[in-house]
């Protein structure tokens, strides 16, 4: 008689082990369901607008500047349109207006101003901003910033909606953010993803502190905001990492603080005004800090020091590592460019060196950074054999035709080639001068070949040298480890 309750009991225990476990499914479904975006692309959508320009032909080219697809590079390609395929531009008539760019940007005050990228206006004759409600109304260009890719317009109209800004250093990598933009001329498009990291350094570019998502951007996204969840902008998506031109998981933004310090000077004198202190530097690393017996990789080491600028009348020396600037810690290189820029032109900044094993306190006036000029890296000097030593570095004496080089001077030697797997290792190449060496944070400049071997052979073996190359007009510090035996 006892069998029938016991079943009925089993079977009352199972269903409720059933609705338990349910119930434990949908809490961790709702637990990790993603968040809603809708509200917020609804809510901030209208404040989003579209970028189109024109620009006349010139010299026969679409797109004045742009070489062909084969020949632009990998990394970081701009969000310019290209010409379509099996279309050949033609040479005339040379001033007929050409469609030329099409981009996205967003309102930031309801009189009608207008941030988006640089690049997406540049060398326009005419530029449209096209709203949600449909308006198309010709844009002015306020002004423009190229090295951080910032351009603010101004449209004629009131009453526009206009986006809130956030705060980018409250940005935590993991954290949700959308885009929304003109990809491939879509309008109000929206995008979904989170932050990969933040204050990243580009090549070229390192006065911007870039915010990196896995948001897909693609061309027509250039100038157009990123949200957080809060509906606040906290970029302005500006560069991809592409091998295709179309996204790939890596995009950068514009941290929307520093959009804005741009866009104020900008409004208001047309330009934007940056310090400098005329010195070339790169990162410290671990064998680098060890060279110049420092006890962590921090800091930016200068490789050289421009005559006669501030950091040469200041007494900042080639092998100083910049620890501080204006009272700020600079803890990797790409630090000191943004804080150097930021500083106003005319002003005296303090500066803490580390200088042979000690720190040491300077004084520099900030000068005007100028207009962009065009560097070239002067031709190599073909190589020739002699003998190996305890680096692995085959040198030689210079030539005449290295010796034209003004910053040779009246030493150095040139390198050969590599005969070890940490000088092959190592960013030295055959043709570069070596001009100096920095051992226990100790230099010696080298005066020729002998020289230069008889310094290599008293180093212990296994040891990390610093060697401070040149390469055209360019020095740099280069960590080379001697021979274990």
């Amino acid at each position: 008689m006892n069998t029938p309750v016991s079943l009925r009991s089993l079977r009352h225990g199972r269903q409720l082990l059933g609705f338990l476990i349910l119930w434990m499914l949908t809490c961790l479904a709702h637990a990790r369901e993603l968040p809603d975006f809708a509200d917020l692309a609804e809510r901030q959508g209208a404040a989003v607008v579209n970028i189109s320009t024109t620009q006349a032909l010139r010299n026969g080219r679409s797109f004045p500047g742009l070489e062909d697809e084969e020949g632009l590079p990998d990394f970081l390609r701009r969000f310019v349109p290209r010409a379509p395929q099996g279309n050949t531009p033609r040479a005339e008539p040379r001033n007929e207006p050409d469609s030329r760019s099409l981009g996205s940007g967003f309102i930031i005050s309801a009189d009608g101003y207008v941030l988006t990228n640089a690049h997406v206006v540049d060398g326009a004759d005419e530029i449209i901003v096209k709203l949600t409600d449909k308006r198309e109304l010709r844009a002015r260009l306020v002004g423009a910033d190229a090295r951080t890719d910032v351009a603010l317009l101004k449209i004629d109209a009131s009453g526009l909606p206009k986006i809130t800004v956030g705060d980018p250093s409250k940005l935590r990598p993991g954290d949700w953010v959308i885009a929304i933009g003109s990809p491939f001329g879509f309008e109000n498009s929206v995008t979904a993803g989170i932050v990969s990291a933040k204050g990243r350094s580009l090549p070229q570019e390192n006065l911007v502190p870039f915010i990196q998502t896995d948001v897909a951007i693609n061309p027509g996204n250039s100038g157009g905001p990123l949200f957080n969840m809060k509906g606040e902008v906290v970029g302005i998506n500006s560069q991809i990492y592409s091998r295709t031109g179309g996204f790939m998981g890596l995009s950068f933004s514009i941290p929307i603080d520093l959009a804005l310090e741009v866009q104020n000077q900008l409004r208001s004198a047309g330009r934007v005004q940056r310090g400098r202190i005329g010195v070339v530097i790169q990162e410290v690393s671990k064998d680098l800090a060890d060279g110049f017996n420092l006890n962590r990789a921090v800091g930016a080491l200068v490789s050289s020091v421009e005559k006669g600028s501030p950091a040469d009348k200041a007494g900042i020396e080639q092998g100083d590592i910049i620890l501080r600037f204006d009272n700020k810690p600079v803890q990797v290189s790409s630090d000191l460019p943004r804080l150097v820029g930021g500083t106003r032109p005319g002003s005296k900044a303090p500066v803490q060196v580390w200088r042979k094993g000690a720190a040491r306190d300077l004084s520099v006036d900030v000068a005007e950074l100028p207009e962009d000029k065009s560097l070239k890296l002067a031709a190599r000097t073909p190589p020739q054999e002699s003998s190996p030593n305890k680096l692995g570095i085959v040198v030689k004496d210079p030539g005449a035709e290295a010796r034209r080089n003004p910053r040779m001077g009246n030493g150095g030697v040139v390198v050969s080639a590599l005969r070890s797997a940490a000088a092959r290792a190592s960013e030295i190449v055959p043709g570069d001068a070596i001009l100096a060496l920095v051992s226990r944070g100790l230099r010696t400049d080298i005066r020729n070949a002998e020289h230069f071997n008889k310094i290599v052979t008293s180093l212990p073996a296994g040891q990390s040298v610093t060697v401070l190359v040149l390469r055209g007009d360019f020095q740099t510090f280069v960590p080379v480890r001697t021979l274990e035996r």
